[in-house]
């Protein structure tokens, strides 16, 4: 049985910080009490509108979740197909109400958020970046989209290599405060680290090129295209009218600027309705949250070619897909619509069979591809088997 955190106070060696809190063992208490760990700003949900969902246990007895939750480090599970829980299973200290963190399944929610925008003329995807934030006119981002931005197809020269120990993405971890910032080292904040992405490697619009700070920085655009705060949008706009069962949070640089790239923090409950509401053409009952358009787009749009030619093709299961509006999609006669983030976080929609799989997990590497095969192994399971 794990130590960690336990007794009052705990032992010095099994307790959680700043600089531990995303390795093993200590992450596995981590990933769910983040806001003790790194400030955060809440997502409040409608307590008077919560989308009710029906538990219809279906035994999935073809399908060893429990394996292969060992086997992927995984915290907690729950599918749901047609509004209705299927299976939910937690682990690790995890509950129905315990909000864990989604990494870089916080951009896919973003790209909800921008759908909303663009429907309501808040934004327009072929906005100039600078049209909104003039401090970035002599940087990388000059000449970008807000398109170049949602499909990760910038010019912007940044090494998301999660195993560094120094450079530009450690820089990245000081400004967004989720590393200790050592003596004598300006930490800054998240727009201030933007403003010193200077160099570009390509045309904005070429190849897709994963880089975390475009996320932020379409967070910041939001801001001051609508006046309200990233978190506040996400709340308006997405949690509020999907009726979540709990309010959310997302961690906070030191200036309250918003780690929309990674920092959302959910149960797998209410990510599981996020899923359903993708799998219902953006609907919830009556109300049209995000519009079908945008979810069409999501699913038929993406650039295959700009895939297959960038920095991630070789790291997935098949070339057939494309990236769009910060979702991966594979294509075929029913296509998989997944987000996805670093220690084992997936959210997975089948919109064919009404099917959504909310994956939360702590596993020790940032990437782990063993563990993703089987992750994509048992969720291809559940589709067939729920099919």
């Amino acid at each position: 049985m794990s130590t960690v955190m336990q007794g009052f106070p705990a032992n010095t060696k099994d307790q959680v910080t700043l600089a531990n809190w995303r390795s093993t063992p200590y992450s596995q208490w981590a990933f769910h009490h983040v806001q003790e760990i790194v400030p955060s700003a809440e997502i409040p949900n409608d307590s008077k509108n919560i989308w009710p969902l029906e538990l219809e246990p279906n035994s999935l007895s073809s399908v060893d979740l429990e394996t292969a939750m060992d086997a992927a480090s995984a915290d907690a599970v729950v599918v749901l197909q047609s509004n209705k829980i299927v299976k939910e299973v937690y682990r690790n200290g995890m509950t129905p109400s315990s909000k864990h963190i989604l990494f870089s399944v916080s951009k896919s929610i973003l790209g909800l958020v921008a759908g909303a925008l663009n429907e309501t003329g808040k934004i327009k995807e072929g906005d100039q970046v600078t049209s909104y934030i003039p401090e970035l006119a002599g940087t990388a981002y000059s000449g970008a989209t807000i398109r170049d931005l949602l499909d990760m197809r910038t010019g912007v020269l940044f090494d998301e290599d999660y195993l560094k120990t120094d450079g530009p993405i450690i820089d990245y971890r000081y400004a967004g405060n989720w590393n200790p910032v050592p003596a004598g080292v300006e930490g800054g904040d998240l727009r201030s680290f933007m403003m010193k992405l200077t160099e570009s490697f390509q045309e904005h619009g070429a190849n897709f090129q994963y880089a975390s700070p475009n996320t932020d920085l379409l967070a910041w655009i939001f801001e001051r295209a609508t006046g309200s705060r990233y978190a506040d949008l996400v709340s308006n706009l997405l949690w509020q009218p999907l009726g979540a069962e709990q309010a959310s949070y997302m961690t906070v640089d030191r200036i309250g600027g918003s780690r929309a790239a990674g920092g959302k923090c959910f149960t797998a409950r209410d990510l599981a309705r996020v899923g359903m509401l993708i799998a219902n053409d953006g609907k919830r009952g009556e109300n049209q949250i995000i519009s079908k358009n945008w979810i069409d787009d999501i699913e038929n749009n993406g650039d295959m070619n700009a895939w297959k030619n960038g920095n991630f093709c070789a790291q997935f299961r098949t070339p057939n897909m494309h990236y769009r509006s910060k979702w991966y999609i594979e294509r075929g006669e029913n296509p998989l619509i997944y987000a996805w983030g670093i220690h084992g976080q997936f959210l997975f929609i089948d919109r064919t069979r009404k099917i959504s799989v909310a994956w939360f997990s702590s596993q020790s590497m940032p990437t782990d591809m063993e563990a993703s095969k089987i992750i994509f192994s048992t969720v291809d399971k559940i589709r067939s088997t729920l099919g």
